[in-house]
């Protein structure tokens, strides 16, 4: 891929890449704080590398062509490994997320038809409704005003998912879910040096112990939603044709087995927190990165102009809102909602001249291929026009994975672009933003990347906006 541009491109930040591999204890201590900071000039540079660690045997892949031999073409040979599912069965429990074999493909089965395409479709008016809620509470406030995108953004998120999956409500303080979204993951997402040694789950992990208050929220919070929606279908009363719904009445197609209680409680949690998590995190990326690129942010603007002009936002807008979608795209390759995706192989295998031994592991972290040298142009520079149609069939389906790829791709990922292309353009429509002076935004992993303090910025309001078709 080759650049015309001569106008200089944004690199944003990112931690530093090592030129030699930290030692067992500076690893432990670097993999709680940020696992991003453990990355060396190697990983980004070399196709694979494999060697002992203290995961044990592992191969970190960037070649398309072995990612896709172990997320599609040999898939059944890898199962998600071990450290993952210490990481995240206990605030997720066996849903999507963290079923292996016959238990996730039930699940995958059962859950597939409520995202189809018509079905996606469906949810347009509930997310252009959120994203204009949310608008018109900004254009309330004064020129100048101080708000942090990332709240923002876990606020909208969770008014699309309100409106989708439990449309008569929580019966709780989405600011109070918030919370708990963040304290999750705050807990939860940090790597435990005790995970990553395999020590037996009775050994205490500080994490857990700082996520229990948020896990016990959503169990309480999904228990409450899943009996009041049970007890109205029980008694023949009308109900919303949400995703609760839908997952209360899915059944599998071969067996017409339906979802456990649990099931059902660990896909909406898994919904709730994962799903909800990485479309904010994708959105607070995109303005953040509109932000600081004047040339962007005027090609977006002009788009938005362009498309929608006064005309209420409809769904026959999304396919000439590309440059759009290229931003949140071109931010998602540089900040992927997964960063890390881990493969443990069941027998051994072997790809080409590459072994892969039973019980090693295999890591694919998009935040490493995406910014790999030889695979993209200008690696570590924002350049939403990689995404454009002329240049995106240059682009390898396994050197750009923000929702996975083969078997267990991510089953939402049509509904994440479809609300984040929404909600984006709607702002943009309305609003410009400013980043705050002297703030320095960071990536942090924590399961997924979201911006280490938040991303404050000062909103000035646009000619165009929604307040007028409230």
């Amino acid at each position: 891929m080759t650049d015309t541009l001569d106008a200089p491109l944004f690199n944003p930040p990112r931690p530093e890449p090592l030129r030699e591999p930290l030692g067992l204890l500076a690893f432990l201590m670097a993999v709680r704080r940020n696992p991003l900071t453990t990355w060396t000039e190697r990983h980004f540079s070399e196709p694979v590398l494999s060697g002992e660690g203290v995961l044990g045997r592992i191969t970190v892949a960037n070649d398309p062509a072995v990612i896709r031999h172990v997320l599609l073409d040999n898939a059944a040979n890898y199962r998600k490994d071990d450290l993952q599912l210490r990481v995240l069965a206990p605030g997720l429990g066996r849903g999507l997320l963290t079923a292996e074999g016959e238990e996730w493909k039930l699940q995958r089965r059962t859950i597939a038809p409520l995202f189809t395409p018509r079905t996606v479709a469906g949810f347009f008016p509930a997310m252009v409704e959120a994203a204009e809620r949310l608008v018109r509470r900004w254009q309330r406030r004064p020129d100048r005003r101080e708000v942090d995108i990332s709240l923002e953004m876990t606020r909208v998120t969770l008014d699309v998912l309100e409106r989708t999956i439990f449309t008569q409500g929580v019966a709780r303080d989405p600011d109070a879910l918030a919370r708990a979204i963040t304290r999750y993951f705050e807990g939860l997402g940090r790597v435990d040096p005790v995970d990553v040694l395999g020590m037996p789950d009775w050994i205490p992990r500080i994490g857990r112990l700082r996520a229990r208050p948020a896990i016990r929220f959503f169990e309480e919070l999904v228990g409450e939603l899943i009996e009041n929606r049970k007890g109205l279908l029980a008694r023949g009363e009308p109900a919303p044709r949400d995703l609760l719904t839908l997952l209360l009445e899915a059944a599998d197609p071969e067996t017409g087995k339906g979802l456990s209680d649990m099931e059902v409680k660990a896909n909406i949690v898994t919904f709730i927190g994962a799903g909800h998590e990485t479309t904010a995190n994708a959105l607070s990326w995109s303005i953040y990165l509109l932000s600081q690129d004047e040339r962007a942010r005027t090609r977006i603007e002009e788009e938005v102009d362009a498309v929608l002009g006064d005309e209420t936002f409809e769904a026959h807008h999304l396919d000439r809102l590309v440059y759009t979608r290229a931003v949140i795209e071109e931010a998602m390759r540089l900040y992927p909602p997964a960063p890390f995706l881990g493969r443990a192989a069941i027998k051994d295998d072997r790809i080409g001249d590459l072994e892969i031994p039973a019980g090693s592991m295999v890591a694919v972290a998009p935040y490493v291929l995406h910014r790999h040298r030889t695979l993209w142009d200008r690696p570590d520079a924002f350049r939403p026009e990689r995404f454009l149609p002329e240049e995106r069939s240059r682009i390898d389906r396994f050197a750009y994975l923000p929702f996975g790829a083969g078997p267990r791709v991510c089953i939402g990922a049509s509904f994440s672009l479809q609300e984040a292309v929404i909600v984006l353009a709607t702002i943009v429509r309305a609003v410009r933003f400013e980043l705050k002076e002297g703030h320095q935004v960071t990536p942090l992993h924590r399961v997924t990347l979201r911006p280490h303090g938040g991303v404050p910025v000062r909103l000035t309001h646009r000619s165009r906006g929604v307040a007028g078709r409230a």
